[in-house]
């Protein structure tokens, strides 16, 4: 492991040309202006549009200025980007291609974030032209543009021949790229890109400067989207795995912080930390990293945050409980308000620094009495050494330190062995009394500070209020959902069965009249006695927090609403990844879900079907004659649950309790979603099948940036649905609006033909979501075992010549190094007859002639139907880094799923009506 011996010594350095070229542009703007005849009085920092009566010094507000002009982030500081504009689908999302530009690099950011793709954070460019070709530029383009020269002797150069200047290659720091972003980014943007950030094992920004108006902020509503699994040692066999918010987990805490100048990079010896012998682990970027080398403009005075998870391996762990670590970006002594709080809720601090000055001294003598302890880190140079020790000596009582907290470290210095002995400081810390903080606890004591925390806006709390309100509420799971969710349950069941048993005589040649009547009128009952229910004081609570007028406000509460029924429902501890995928029934090679490990959690989902359930009951007794349409009391449903969809919350499309879909919510949603769109309605529906545990959730919400809840073996089991925006740009050439993108969920369990109802209704099932489908990704986890309702669908589906477009994937869940197999093995893969197969297509009365995939009419092994994706994780979780291959092959299958939908191989688009049509008939 090696470590850099003069990162920080570099920073400085490259600060002090930083603030030259700073002046140079400064002088430069000052003649600029003279040659203008502007004989207005100019200030030192100040921009032609800058105002002068700023308490704040104008240099560091002219330095985020020009960053955002820089980034073409400028527009974005009154109305902020949301994450609808950061996920919609444009040209851009088909290519692979590199920043050329400043302005591309905030778009190359988010787009490789949500990707997972560990490169995310570089800001290296790449020039589209020779610099001897570039086109010269109008003039009114060239005072726009921002000019950089290394010297204030480069100021000769002519300030109009902007075309012809150099641009480096990396002009923006990765760290200046975060600031500028989140600074120009909505709190739900924010919270996303925190969110991709902890799964990408970056360190996250816990406080954010603002150089502009030294307002630093707190970033806890951020990190509250960042959830983390880490197992305990010894290891349980059920309860070793534990999943929890890393805002609310509590574990010691562990600063590294640089006073003045130090030869050693405080973030390569973090990173070496944190890293396994065998892998480094690049979790802080730092100079070496070569992703973008020019010195921070914005970002001193940053606090990241990352954590080391054990993974319950003694051979694996560096230390056998969660860990969390800071890294101050900058000087302590620039930034006392940042190292003050450091000190309130760290258990240790490491200062880098080459020596120890009068003023340094002063400034940690004022730490006396703090229960935090305090190590250094010394590379002495110049004779300092004697002034060291002097200061030192003198800390010492102050500090409460010993000699032991001094170390040294030279560039002849073992680096392995110092970073162990490092390691060997934080454990001894940990063995002995000492705070344990979580996220929250260092808001409360940013709070006292005078630190602003993003999360105490007003539209926050009076969400928070709302979510207490109902949660608190909930006592016990079963009985809430009886007394609450009075409609869901056996009554949704009762009517479920009834409405199946109408649906299967609809289709009978001979149907019984008198039977339909029976059924016809036992359902109108069933509906009657669920309309006479109230909703609840819950739901009619839930009903007021997504009516809120304001959008904040409703968004805020929804987050809010999964956080609370997540902690409230208190589900058991998870069985390890290892204990899941280890299980096998006797004959089908996969995880038999049917029976889940763990009973269905009490989400969000639960209130809207509640919703969906009072307007399905009254919708059917109008429709019947039984009551007057001005009677209507919850026709507006369908239109709060839309307002939702259009803001990327999936909505339930097919109840996973029953295994039914509320088919007149669901038309209902799309006739409030065809009004509201006008005419961009085209659309495409694209779906995912497979078993729960195939990883199909996480695949969609790495390949379009979507919210899909990873089953695991235990969340929601219905199947979900979500918006994407195709931007207008796009829509043209792509051949539609919108993409509704559908999650089976746990649907698919994989159970055998011999399971009677239960296997037709899955079969069912994957009909009508491949029937809705113009493009279908099945998602296995074994490569011979597709499961028999899909198969089953496929074989209902090609009778009616009804097929959409397919894509099978295999996702390698165990061998995370494998490459993608050649197209000969991958046509291979399901050529494979099995038992499955055949007794599938038996029960389909199709003849011993057809026993896989590749004896179907519709099976064309020219084309590319397979695709071998790589393990997400390269590593053993939860310290793994995200395999970068996996995120390259996702982004393949994106392009190739586009590229079909463009080229009209899938099903014919649709428009919304349709749509509406083909959920009636299915």
């Amino acid at each position: 492991m090696a470590s850099s011996g003069h990162s920080d010594l570099g920073e400085v350095t490259s600060e002090i040309k930083a603030s030259e070229r700073r002046t140079a542009v400064a002088i430069a703007d000052l003649e600029w202006r003279e040659m203008e005849g502007d004989d207005c009085e100019f200030h030192y920092g100040e921009g032609p549009n800058e105002a002068q009566d700023s308490d704040f010094p104008i240099e560091e507000r002219s330095r985020l200025q020009e960053m955002l002009f820089l980034l073409g982030l400028e527009a974005y500081q009154t109305q902020k980007l949301s994450l609808q504009d950061a996920l919609q689908i444009s040209s851009d999302s088909m290519k692979n291609w590199a920043p050329q530009t400043p302005k591309d690099l905030p778009w190359n950011f988010l787009r490789k974030l949500q990707a997972l793709n560990a490169e995310a954070r570089n800001t290296t460019m790449v020039l589209d032209l020779p610099l001897d070709t570039r086109p010269v530029e109008k003039e009114s383009q060239m005072e726009e543009e921002i000019i950089y020269w290394d010297t204030a002797e480069d100021i000769s150069a002519d300030i109009y021949s902007f075309s012809e200047l150099q641009t480096p290659d990396t002009p923006v720091n990765p760290l200046d790229l975060l600031c500028a972003l989140l600074l120009s980014s909505d709190s739900f943007l924010q919270q996303e890109i925190v969110s991709k950030m902890s799964l990408c094992q970056f360190a996250l920004p816990l406080i954010l400067p603002d150089p502009e108006n030294h307002y630093h902020t707190f970033l806890l509503w951020a990190m509250r989207g960042a959830v983390r699994t880490w197992g305990s040692q010894p290891p349980r066999v059920v309860g070793s795995f534990r999943e929890d918010s890393m805002v609310l987990s509590r574990a010691p805490a562990f600063a590294f912080v640089r006073m003045e100048v130090s030869s050693n990079s405080k973030s390569q010896l973090l990173n070496d930390v944190l890293s396994p012998g065998h892998r480094q682990q690049d979790c802080f970027w730092h100079r070496d990293l070569n992703l973008g080398t020019n010195p921070r403009e914005i970002a001193d005075g940053l606090v990241e945050i990352s954590w080391f998870l054990p993974s319950g391996r003694e051979d694996l762990d560096i230390f056998p409980e969660p860990m969390a670590f800071l890294n101050l970006r900058g000087d302590i002594g620039s930034h006392w308000l940042q190292f003050k709080l450091l000190t309130e809720i760290s258990s240790a601090i490491f200062i880098l620094t080459d020596n120890i000055s009068k003023k340094e001294y002063k400034l940690l003598s004022s730490m006396k009495g703090s229960a935090t302890k305090y190590y250094f880190i010394l590379s002495p140079y110049r004779g300092k050494r004697n002034t060291n020790l002097r200061f030192l000596n003198r800390l010492i009582p102050v500090l409460k330190m010993d000699h032991s907290h001094v170390l040294v470290k030279v560039s002849s210095t073992d680096s392995v062995g110092f970073v162990r002995r490092v390691r060997a400081i934080v454990a001894h810390v940990t063995r002995s009394p000492c705070r344990r903080v979580s996220v929250e606890d260092m808001a409360n004591a940013a709070r006292k500070l005078g630190v602003k925390v993003d999360e105490d806006c007003e539209e926050c709390q009076w969400a928070k209020d709302r979510m207490e309100r109902i949660t608190r509420k909930i006592k016990d799971l079963d009985a809430y959902r009886r007394d609450e969710l009075r409609l869901q349950g056996e009554p949704w069941r009762k009517v479920a069965q009834v409405e199946k048993e109408l649906c299967q005589i609809q289709w009978a040649s001979d149907p019984p009249e008198k039977y339909r009547a029976e059924l016809r009128h036992r359902l109108l009952e069933l509906r009657m006695q669920q309309n006479d229910h109230d909703p609840s004081w819950g739901v009619q609570e839930f009903i007021s927090g997504i009516s809120s007028p304001s959008l904040g406000e409703k968004q805020y509460f929804l987050k809010w609403m999964e956080w609370g029924l997540g902690r409230v429902a208190q589900p058991r501890p998870r069985p390890s990844p290892e204990m899941i995928f280890t299980l096998r029934p006797k004959h089908c090679g996969a995880v038999d879900f049917s029976e889940p490990f763990w009973p269905e959690p009490l989400g969000v989902e639960h209130f809207l079907r509640e919703m969906g359930q009072f307007y399905e009951a009254e919708s059917c007794l109008v429709e019947a004659g039984k009551l007057p349409a001005g009677q209507r009391r919850f026709a507006h449903f369908p239109g709060l649950a839309l307002e939702l969809l259009l803001k990327g919350f999936p909505l339930e499309l097919i109840d996973g309790n029953t295994l039914s879909p509320a088919s007149r919510w669901v038309t209902g949603l799309l006739k409030e979603l065809h009004a509201r769109l006008e005419r961009r309605s085209r659309l495409v529906v694209l779906s995912a099948l497979g078993m729960p545990g195939t990883g199909k959730s996480t695949l969609l919400n790495t390949m379009f940036g979507l919210r899909f809840v990873p089953g695991k073996g235990r969340g929601p089991r219905g199947a979900f649905m979500q918006l994407i925006k195709v931007a207008e740009s796009f829509s043209q050439d792509l051949g539609c609006d919108h993409i509704l993108v559908i999650d089976s969920g746990g649907l698919i369990a994989g159970v055998r033909t011999e399971a009677g109802e239960r296997f037709e209704r899955e079969a069912s099932l994957a009909t009508l979501i491949m029937g809705l489908s113009n493009v279908t990704v099945v998602s296995l986890a074994e490569t011979r075992n597709i499961p028999p309702a899909i198969l089953h669908a496929f074989l209902r589906l090609e009778k009616t010549g009804h097929m959409p477009n397919y894509q099978f994937v295999y996702q390698n869940l165990h061998d995370v190094s494998a490459l993608g197999s050649k197209p000969r093995e991958r046509r291979h893969l399901l050529d494979q007859p099995s038992d499955v197969g055949r007794a599938t297509v038996q029960m389909e009365k199709q003849g011993d002639g057809i026993q896989t995939l590749a004896d179907l009419a519709f099976w064309d092994p020219e084309k590319q139907h397979i695709w071998h994706i790589p393990g997400l994780w390269h590593g053993v979780p939860p310290m793994a880094a995200v395999n970068l291959a996996y995120s390259e092959a996702i982004f393949e299958l994106k392009r190739c799923l586009l590229e079909n939908i463009r080229n009209g191989l899938s099903n014919q688009n649709k428009n919304i009506q349709q749509l509406i049509e083909l959920v009636r008939r299915l």
